[in-house]
């Protein structure tokens, strides 16, 4: 794999890769129509290969949150074209890493000395790079150490970078007025947590003290002496990425996935914050078939106020009376006080169809996410929807900002739990106690 030996860091730098980005995507749609004049029944597929090789190649040597927001829309694989998703998917532990030289210059300037002084073994080739950081292997003292690297000027670019792409996400989402920004500002404060280490290695030791009661889950031990604000230290894990587990053994896979839907259930309802970035590349598999949780950079936390009504709507009595479901909705910040009635009916009657689709999993003692028509479901709603011209007239810009990493909680856990074909118990979390 070829390595970076410089990430572009200035504003202007980054403006020219995504302009240039944007115009390989706008030959594409000239080519696309072209071909279309000559055969009306083209479909959209080569073109969204082509778009999605392009956005891809312009965004890994950015890195960074431009990078960051394509992992997020990967997770998502019910509402994008499959090119997307595979492209994509890609930024979650797979994208060029920076060359040995750029390794121990960004080593020493965060920490103040080259890696051969402080551990005893140190590779200066990447196992693993992924949007905002790269992991190296070390050994000190006989122990096996996992070292991550952030790269340079990610944390500083952060702002002017979803400047840029904000007004392809305002067209992309049918966002519309000021409202949009609080969703931009939510990406942003999360973007910017995740450039601090210092405030990862915390939360890491908390949630792994709080969580090792779970069964069938561990997670690293971290190394405060070693890390900084830009480098994070933690033992080395040794298994495969949850999306390379190849199990054909349907009681490993039900241990599997019961243990991360408790990991997931008991922090959202017990601790009220949640590792809210549940892709493959954030999971390992060892060879006890135990799971493996890292990287908890991104953790959001649940704010009463929007727990409360949030997950009532899990209550069938709740969404099937009309008066009630409507003042959830309004608290949610779904239904707004300026709505017109059509807008007020369309996206109630959007939110009854979504949520009585995506609360199935809670509404008995057990749910089999190996059940090909439950996902088949979300597929035909995310088409129909795209399909929607209605939408597309509405502003899109729907629900408080909490909805953003809470929605993306469950889409990276249904998929994860869909890929490991796991049946779970339900409430089981509750009887876990710390």
């Amino acid at each position: 794999m070829k390595t970076l030996d410089s990430i572009p860091t200035s504003k202007i730098e980054r403006a020219t890769k995504l302009v240039q980005t944007g115009a390989k995507v706008g030959v594409n749609y000239i080519k696309y129509y072209g071909e279309k004049i000559i055969n009306p029944d083209l479909t959209k597929d080569k073109l969204n290969e082509s778009n999605a090789t392009d956005i891809y190649d312009g965004l890994k040597d950015l890195k960074g949150s431009a990078l960051k927001v394509a992992q997020m829309l990967s997770m998502d694989k019910n509402f994008l074209p499959q090119a997307y998703v595979e492209k994509f998917s890609l930024s979650q532990f797979s994208v060029p890493p920076l060359s040995a030289p750029l390794v121990l210059k960004t080593f020493k300037n965060s920490l103040g000395k080259n890696p051969n002084e402080i551990f005893d073994e140190f590779n200066a080739n990447s196992v693993n790079a992924a949007s905002i950081g790269q992991v190296h292997q070390a050994k000190k003292n006989g122990k096996k150490l996992a070292v991550k690297i952030q790269y340079p000027g990610v944390a500083n670019s952060i702002s002017s970078d979803l400047a840029m792409v904000k007004p392809v996400a305002i067209r992309m989402f049918n966002l519309q007025g000021k409202d949009s920004d609080k969703y931009f500002k939510e990406v942003e404060d999360k973007l910017i947590e995740e450039t601090n280490y210092t405030l990862e290695l915390q939360q890491s030791q908390e949630i792994e003290l709080a969580c090792k009661h779970i069964p069938n889950l561990i997670m690293p031990q971290y190394y405060p002496e070693y890390s900084s604000d830009k480098i994070l230290t933690m033992d080395w894990m040794d298994g495969v990425h949850l999306s390379e587990f190849k199990n054909t053994d349907k009681i490993i896979a039900d241990k599997i996935g019961q243990a991360l839907w408790d990991f997931y259930m008991f922090q959202i309802h017990i601790l009220r914050k949640v590792h809210a970035d549940p892709h493959p590349g954030n999971f390992l598999i060892n060879s006890k078939n135990e799971l493996i949780a890292i990287d908890f950079g991104c953790m959001k936390i649940i704010p009463e106020s929007f727990y409360i009504p949030y997950f009532e709507l899990i209550d069938p009595k709740i969404i099937n009376d009309p008066i009630i479901f409507e003042t959830k909705l309004t608290l949610l910040e779904i239904i707004k006080p300026e709505d017109s009635e059509e807008e007020k009916t369309y996206f109630t009657k959007m939110f009854y169809d979504l949520l009585s689709l995506f609360t199935q999993p809670f509404q008995s003692e057990t749910f089999d996410f190996s059940d090909p028509v439950f996902f088949e479901n979300i597929a035909q709603l995310g088409e129909r929807f795209s399909k929607d011209s209605n939408l597309k007239k509405m502003n899109g810009s729907r629900g408080s900002k909490h909805f953003i990493y809470m929605n993306r909680t469950f889409f990276g856990l249904y998929n994860l739990l869909f890929d490991l074909k796991s049946k779970i118990v339900v409430n089981q979390y509750k009887e876990l106690t710390a």
